[in-house]
């Protein structure tokens, strides 16, 4: 059986990923980061989705909070926009090098467990404008990745970014996931969650809720009002 890892953070897009390579077939290897996120309850979520949905293992890598400080979503001091009041081109909750630190551990890791394909939930389409959700970091990072291991420049492993939802609606990617059998109801992707209930008015939920209802499916999310 082919392996493949999943970048797992405990939110929509992530479980949906995983469905997907489950669906697959590939034998799965879940990794999941904690960078001092507000959304912490999104970690647990991730690990009871990793073993719900079979994957064989599940790691947590902790990371140090501190490099992540100039982000709504690591820092305690800087309130996470509400209501689509964020006017920045790129906004206050975007956390900086996340994807390609990210990627980075999942590389190291498809080459120590000779895998060649590293699953992330990433969408230029319904998200919220970080330039490393964008195609384009997407196939730089893959040629370094290929570029940058003893095993790719041997030509032993040829490593495959997948991205099945990099061009989905959000509506789509709720969709798919039920088509695949996902709960959302156990998963999180509130910026600003309180007691493990979703804010509802961060830039997240609102994407989130236009999904559901685009895609005619009953909003499982539970909302703090």
């Amino acid at each position: 059986m082919e392996k493949a890892i999943v970048l797992l953070s405990g939110g929509l897009d992530s479980a949906t990923c995983l469905a997907c390579a489950i669906d697959k077939g590939y034998e799965v290897h879940t990794l999941s980061f904690d960078y001092g996120q507000k959304q912490r309850v999104e970690l647990e979520l991730a690990k009871e989705n990793s073993k719900r949905n079979g994957a064989v293992a599940h790691r947590e890598v902790k990371l140090d909070t501190r490099f992540f400080q100039s982000s709504a979503l690591a820092n305690e001091n800087i309130e996470v926009p509400k209501d689509s009041q964020q006017e920045d081109e790129i906004p206050v909750t975007y956390v900086p090098a996340r994807n390609t630190i990210l990627l980075s551990y999942a590389l190291a890791y498809a080459e120590a467990i000779e895998c060649d394909r590293i699953y992330i939930g990433v969408n230029s389409v319904d998200y919220s404008g970080y330039p490393d959700c964008r195609p384009e970091f997407i196939e730089a990072f893959e040629k370094l990745a290929n570029l940058a291991t003893k095993k790719g420049d041997e030509g032993k492993i040829k490593i495959k970014i997948e991205t099945p939802l990099m061009k989905l609606t959000k509506g789509e990617i709720i969709k798919l996931g039920k088509s695949l059998g996902v709960d959302y109801s156990k998963t999180l992707t509130c910026y600003d969650p309180k007691g493990g209930k979703a804010c509802g008015h961060c830039d997240s939920c609102i994407l989130r809720k236009k999904g559901f209802l685009d895609a005619g499916i009953e909003d499982e999310t539970i909302y703090v009002d």
